[in-house]
Order: structure tokens, then sequence, then C-alpha cells
């Protein structure tokens, strides 16, 4: 049996597409949620997780950021999905015939400019893949779903409309994860280090902890802060920076790092995808 890579979502999702794409030698494995997906790695089901952690249009992805540093697992790729987004109907359905789109919120302001100019009604499911599916178990033919092509395949869906997001490079960023972190250097483009840190309240704190990449040439590509536990004054950290930590310049950024901080954490390093030197 080959191994498994686990996902958020049905069959057909974006995140089965980037499995599809990234790891076409796993089987990939659909979970309810996020928790499953990272539980699903974290037990043994599966050997790796493909996680998406943010939108080029749409933005962060909630929660993830607070659910991967607790996970326990390791990020050992990235890989960028560009996510074209398709109006899906029943065999026989007509793009005049719809009068609503079904489809996860994150996905629905994704395509908004398309859905208003044509009198479309935005409606919410948890999974762009389990609209699809129930449109077409569905007997409805005013009622279509958006998602990917793959998922079309799956269900036997007619494409009323291609390609229908706002901007025309939509593109989901996801991070694989394991259970055991992968340090060795790989890829052709560089390496990526990632990490989670909480500076010490002392004043100018996090002014300080940055100044070590600064004075020593390390480009951080990622500094995006959340609360921790729901407190207002407990404020967490996740950056990316260019570079592996036994390099000279990344090995004193990271040690002055820990001059100002009181929790410090490798979350992974990984090779950087080539979607990284796409220029805009």
């Amino acid at each position: 049996m080959s191994q498994k890579i686990a996902f958020q979502g049905e069959l057909g999702a974006y995140g089965h597409e980037a499995c599809v794409t990234a790891r076409p030698e796993f089987a990939p494995l659909p979970c309810s949620t996020f928790d499953a997906a990272i539980d699903a790695v974290r037990s043994g089901t599966a050997a790796l997780g493909m996680i998406a952690v943010e939108n080029s249009t749409y933005g962060r992805v909630a929660d993830v950021h607070s659910l991967l540093p607790e996970s326990g697992l390791h990020i050992v790729d990235e890989t960028f999905v560009r996510v074209h987004i398709n109006l899906l109907g029943k065999p026989g359905a007509a793009l005049p015939d719809i009068k609503e789109a079904h489809g996860h919120p994150v996905i629905l302001p994704q395509c908004g400019a398309f859905l208003r100019e044509k009198g479309i009604t935005g409606r919410t499911s948890s999974d762009n893949a389990r609209a699809a599916r129930e449109v077409a178990a569905g007997d409805d033919p005013s009622i279509a779903a958006l998602a990917s092509e793959l998922a079309a395949d799956i269900y036997g869906l007619k494409v009323l409309a291609r390609h229908i997001e706002d901007h025309a490079r939509n593109t989901t960023r996801f991070l694989i994860m394991a259970r055991e972190p992968d340090y060795a250097r790989r890829g052709s483009l560089g390496m990526v280090t990632s990490f989670v840190f909480r500076v010490r309240n002392i004043p100018a704190a996090l002014y300080k902890a940055m100044g070590g990449f600064a004075t020593n040439s390390v480009n951080m590509t990622k500094l995006e802060s959340y609360m921790v536990g729901g407190a207002f004054t407990a404020t967490q950290f996740y950056a990316e920076i260019e570079g592996h930590p036994d390099d000279a310049n990344v090995k004193l950024a990271l040690e002055e790092l820990g001059y100002f901080t009181d929790h410090l954490h490798i979350m992974g390093v990984y090779p950087a995808a080539a979607r990284r030197h796409e220029k805009e």
C-alpha cells in the first residue's frame, strides 16, 4: 500500500490538487478539518500533511498559524497551486440557469466580481469539493458549485464557466508537514527556514530582535503576529527567512534573536519553491 498524504477537504478539493501535483506518489487522504489532517500525520495514518496557509487574494488561512506550532510536526516542503475557480453545474444546465453558487467562505470573495456580474448568489459550504458532490447528488439545475476541474471530473459535473477568479494570479500556498524534520540541503533555489518566537517583555524587544537579521544580511520574507491563548498581551510571531540554520549569517542572526526572546522554535527547513522567484 502506498503511503498517504492528508489534506483538508474532500476528493476534488484544491488541497487534493496540491497533493496530486506535488506528491503524486502518495495516496491522497481527505480529512474534514485541518486538525484532522494534522492528527492523521501525528498518528502515523498518513506520512505527510498538505496544509493550506495563505492565498494571494484572500490572505492568511484562519487559525492555521496557531495550529502548526502546537502540532508537533515539521515543515519539510512548500508548494504553490494556481487556483482556477470554475462554476460547475449539473449535466444539461446552462450558465443563465444558475441562481446560486456554493463554495467555501474563502473562495467566494475570490470570484465575487463574476458572481455579481452574473447575478448569482454565493452560498457558503464547508468545502468546495463537498459543494460539487452535493450539486451532483441534488436535482436542482439552478444550483452550481465553485470548485476545481478535478472536482468536475470526479463528480461528473459540467464546467459552465472556467477560470472565474477575480485575479489572474490567484494562488494558494501549501506547507508539507511531516513527523520528523529534514535539515538536508536540497533543491536548486536555496533553503527557507521557518520559526515561531515570542519576545521578552522589555522595551523595543521586537526591534532589537529583528536587528540581527539586518546586520547579518539575512532576508526575512515573512513576519506575522497572532495572539496566543486568547490573551491580548501574549503575542507570538511566525517568521520565514532565506537560508539554512547552519549558514554562518543565519546562525548569528538566530543567536541574536535568542537574546530577546523567551521562546524560539524552528518549524522547518525546506527548499524554496519556484513560485517564490516568479516576477509579478
